[in-house]
């Protein structure tokens, strides 16, 4: 199982703040989630619909759309964010 986190608009898109899931074999990268998860309902393809722009983090650290995710305890999904 694998600990999917959800923050701000992402969050609010799919309906859920987290939840565990079984990934099949074919998901081997973080862009292949996306895809996988954009498959998943309404709501996730809602939400990821311009998954270039939807930033990630693998057990705390911040990781690009290549990164393989195997071992990954928790992977976060956000949007793009601004500071000053």
């Amino acid at each position: 199982m694998t600990k999917l986190v959800y923050f701000a608009w992402v969050r609010e898109r799919i309906g859920k703040p987290e939840e565990e899931v079984v990934l099949p074999a074919s998901v081997v990268t973080v862009g292949d989630l996306l895809v996988w998860l954009k498959a998943q309902g309404d709501e996730y393809a809602h939400a990821l619909r311009h998954p270039e722009v939807i930033r990630v983090a693998i057990d705390h650290e911040h990781v690009d759309h290549g990164e393989k995710i195997a071992g990954a305890g928790e992977i976060a999904l956000f949007p793009p964010m601004t500071g000053g």
